[in-house]
């Protein structure tokens, strides 16, 4: 991929991979050039999305970003808060974020995952004005939709190794197995530790 190719796709849209009552709806912060350039998100080389969903267990192996569609026979699919794509996620102003949070919790209301899992603390707080949210199962819900930060699988996020990444997300896949042996929850009332960097 060249950088003019890579420069091409700015400000392109990804198509979203979901489908409704998915177990976990994943939500990156927004595509990077070559998600955008390539169509698949969590695309550049040195992400830790696929990864980190296999060694967490959500996966029976470890899908190439090719592979996405795959995600939804597994009750998993991916979206994002802001929906241009961007060479670094700091290109984004605040009130992107938080139109973004409007959107998606639209899109949440439509689809009822289980679990939306926004994948970066920072766009999570600004997204939704929780200025205080930190990583795991946070109060807020969307209808009867919960909501998890979990870390940015970025490359650039050098606080969280792969390993300690994986942790956290099967975490989240616990929840989310549990969840699924349990009756419907009734609604609550509810209306994003890494930074927002981007490898994408």
């Amino acid at each position: 991929m060249t950088p003019a190719e890579l420069e091409a796709a700015r400000d392109r849209v990804v198509p979203d991979v979901v489908a409704g009552g998915l177990s976990v709806l994943f939500c990156g912060i927004n595509p990077g050039l070559m998600t955008a350039a390539t169509g698949h998100h969590f695309a550049r080389p040195g992400n830790r999305f696929w990864p980190v969903l296999h060694l967490s267990g959500f996966t029976p192996r470890q899908f190439k970003p090719a592979e996405q569609e795959e995600l939804l026979g597994h009750g998993l699919g991916i979206t994002n808060v802001v929906a241009r794509a961007t060479a670094r996620a700091d290109e984004l102003s605040d009130e992107e974020f938080r139109e973004g949070g409007r959107l998606l919790t639209a899109k949440v209301e439509r689809l009822r995952p289980r679990w939306l899992a926004v994948v970066g603390v920072t766009a999570y707080r600004t997204a939704f004005g929780e200025r205080k949210a930190k990583i795991g199962p946070q109060e807020r819900t969307i209808g009867r939709t919960r909501i998890w930060a979990l870390p940015n699988p970025s490359g650039l996020n050098a606080h969280w190794t792969a390993q300690t990444m994986a942790e956290e997300f099967a975490r989240l896949r616990a929840a989310a197995e549990e969840s699924t042996s349990l009756p419907d929850a009734s609604p609550q009332d509810g209306s994003v530790q890494d930074g927002s960097v981007q490898d994408r």
